[in-house]
This record gives structure tokens, sequence and C-alpha cells, in this order.
């Protein structure tokens, strides 16, 4: 079974609801959920939150923070999560922001460096990914890691 399976399964035993604040994966984890039937017991929208200001303006993401530690950072990520859960009302969200290529890559974060938020209710954990492969691969990647951490939120 595949983790949005899993995800879907888990979350209409219990429940509970999802939303997404997506920027590197572009959608990705919306349409695993939604590419599922009866997906809308559940899955209450999502954020394609790309632009900076989408993060600020949408979701609530604090400038300053994206200033002082740019988009790709754990305070960003934490807050597009929290930020998700609080716009569409949901027990649970995922949250991506990273570098997927083949450019914008920088020393400090190269190209492949994607940091990942999953909440569920007050639980809240982040984590910074170094993944190693091409643009699709590295959206693919993102998104399996999100629904991991979302997987080990949930069974808690």
């Amino acid at each position: 079974m595949t983790n949005e399976h899993t995800i879907d399964k888990l979350l209409k035993e219990r429940g509970l609801t999802l939303s997404v604040a997506e920027s590197c994966t572009g959608g990705r984890l919306a349409s695993l959920f939604t590419a599922i039937p009866g997906c809308s017991q559940y899955f209450k929208g999502g954020v394609v939150s790309y632009a900076n200001e989408a993060k600020i303006h949408i979701l609530g993401v604090n400038a300053a923070d994206i200033a002082a530690h740019g988009a790709v950072s754990q305070p960003v990520v934490e807050q597009m999560a929290r930020g998700a859960q609080r716009i569409f009302v949901t027990d649970c969200a995922i949250a991506t922001s990273g570098i997927a290529g083949p450019d914008g890559g920088t020393p400090d974060k190269p190209v492949g460096t994607v940091r990942i938020a999953a909440a569920c209710n007050d639980r809240l954990q982040s984590t910074v990914f170094h993944f190693e492969g091409e643009r699709a691969e590295n959206i693919v990647a993102a998104c399996e890691a999100g629904m991991k951490m979302l997987l080990e939120l949930i069974a808690k």
C-alpha cells in the first residue's frame, strides 16, 4: 500500500482532516491525495505558495523569518504547516519548501535541499532533507518524505 493510501485509510478511520502547503512540490502532494476516491472525507485543500509573497500573505509566514532564514528554513516551513491548518481548519498538514533544481542552489542550500514540516493537531515536526536526484525525482522524494513524517505523527 502506498503512503498516500495508508494516510487515506488512517485519516478516515480516525476522523482526521488534512491540508497541504506546497512550494517546491508544486501541488504534487495535493494531487496524490485527490486522486484517491473518497478523499473529500478528509482532504480540505492546499496552497501552492511558490513565491514568498504567497507564503506571507496567504499562509501568514513572518516576512522577517524569510528575510533572516530564507524560504527553505525550519521556521518558514513550520509556519507554512500551521498556516495550512489554520486556513483550511484541519487537524493535519504537510508543508514543503526547497530547491528541486536544476538551478537555484547555493553553497549553504544546494539543489536537493528540502525542508518539510508535518503537523497533526498540536504536534509538529520538521526536518531538512538533501535529495540527490533530478528535479522530478527530488519532488517525488519530498512528497514521500512528507507523507512518512505525517504517518509518524498520526501513529502516535
